[in-house]
């Protein structure tokens, strides 16, 4: 199949300009791309009014309605951002049954140096559930010798935030064509929109909190363990945890610590970057560690960055978390407790949590930094989604691997993978 046979057919991308990008370049190759948008926000961010195509359908005419684009368009290719919201997840079912290429992007499970370009579904449903290290070692036999080295500043938390807040804000205000729409989140897009809002709003006061605690915690002088969070509403833990909500995981993790961690040992909490304040998870976990005794020793950091936290811990505890990628490249030991793609047993715990916070036991550092190589030589690649700079990085790598035959995996295998490039500091 040539390019010029390709059809693409664009559903929900990350927030911002990303997607319009993509589809412009791949229609530069020879393609030709749609966008089916479910709101304003969608509409706004890609500019052609020819290719994009409204749904304002009810939910359960969705699958019907897209089967019907597919025969109508032609498509062979279809691009998304997450494979677990309701319209992606019934529109990947009807695809691979009609045998179309799926293309999914999310966020870098190496992030935030590189984000994450799979075939078929990503996180829990991703290939790399299934390939063994010992496959990894074999196939980065043809690879390069030299792992891409990250750079030293990178910038786009406050762009993410920015264009989240933007989306929100367009749906919020102009989505009377879009009568049917409903958010894949609990919350109303009118909550989502006032969230980012006040997130942005609360940048400065957060940045002062998360300094403090941070001393108190690396100048505190006491061996600590790491409890990285996640956000309650994203599909990697709604849909791969194990986990109603994200309350249970705080209460299994402060009582396996009162029952196992020596008494000098402390636990820190660490929230996700874009915790947004939707449930009150300081003080969730303040009266679980007072009703085991161990109000003292328990500590809350809000937000940040992770590394100057986790240069010191001793291990490391997570749902599935892809910040604890970090933990495994510094060689701490990690206990996971929902679905992740490098939850390979030579890298994570097996150990009851309590024997966990006693004496953990360390991952193989050979076979992690095998998997990482692996990792950048496949599915992760330089850029960002909300940078300017970082899009275009992005698209100088992803457009070819979207265009070639194999999925990144098996171009690997066959030794048909592109070299990757080296990363630049992107601000």
């Amino acid at each position: 199949m040539t390019t010029t046979d390709r059809h693409f057919l664009f559903l929900q991308g990350p927030h911002g300009p990303f997607f319009a990008r993509l589809g412009a370049m791949l229609r530069r190759a020879g393609a030709r791309c749609w966008r089916v948008g479910f709101n304003r926000g969608d509409r706004v961010f890609w500019p052609g009014k020819d290719s994009f195509i409204p749904y304002d359908g009810p939910a359960d005419a969705w699958p019907r309605g897209f089967s019907s684009l597919v025969d109508r368009l032609g498509i062979t290719d279809l691009v998304l951002y997450g494979d677990t919201r309701p319209i992606h997840a019934r529109a990947v079912e009807i695809a691979r049954a009609r045998g179309l290429r799926i293309h999914v992007f999310e966020e870098g499970y190496l992030r935030p140096y590189w984000v994450t370009y799979e075939r078929g579904g990503s996180n829990g449903n991703s290939d790399l559930m299934e390939i063994g290290v010992d496959r990894m070692q074999q196939a980065l036999r043809r690879a390069e010798a030299e792992l891409p080295v990250a750079p030293a500043h990178w910038g786009d938390m406050r762009q993410h935030v920015f264009y989240g807040a933007l989306y929100h804000a367009f749906v919020l205000l102009g989505n009377g064509r879009f009568r049917n729409f409903r958010p894949h989140r609990a919350q109303t897009v009118r909550e989502e929109f006032l969230l980012y809002l006040k997130r942005l709003l609360l940048m400065p006061a957060h940045w002062i909190d998360r300094k403090i605690a941070t001393r108190r915690i690396t100048n505190g002088g006491f061996p600590y363990h790491l409890a990285l969070l996640q956000l309650e509403h994203d599909s990697n833990f709604q849909h791969h945890s194990g986990f109603a909500t994200g309350a249970e995981f705080l209460s299994l993790v402060v009582e396996g610590f009162a029952r196992g961690a020596p008494g000098h040992h402390h636990l820190v909490f660490k929230a996700h970057p874009l915790e947004d304040g939707r449930g009150d998870q300081r003080r969730q976990i303040r009266a679980l560690a007072r009703s085991h005794g161990v109000a003292d020793r328990v500590h809350y950091v809000r937000g940040g960055k992770l590394a100057q936290i986790l240069n010191q811990a001793r291990s490391a505890v997570t749902v599935n978390s892809t910040a604890a990628q970090q933990v495994l490249w510094r060689g701490l030991p990690l206990k996971v407790f929902g679905r992740a793609v490098y939850a390979k047993p030579q890298f994570v715990s097996t150990q009851p949590l309590p024997e966990f916070f006693r004496a953990p036991t360390r991952p193989d550092g050979r076979a992690y930094r095998d998997y990482r190589h692996y990792l950048l030589e496949t599915s992760q690649i330089a850029g960002s989604f909300y940078s300017a700079p970082g899009r275009r990085q992005l698209l100088r790598q992803v457009v070819d691997m979207m265009l070639a035959p194999d999925d990144p995996y098996r171009a690997l295998e066959l030794g048909t993978a592109a070299p990757r490039q080296q990363l630049h500091a992107i601000n």
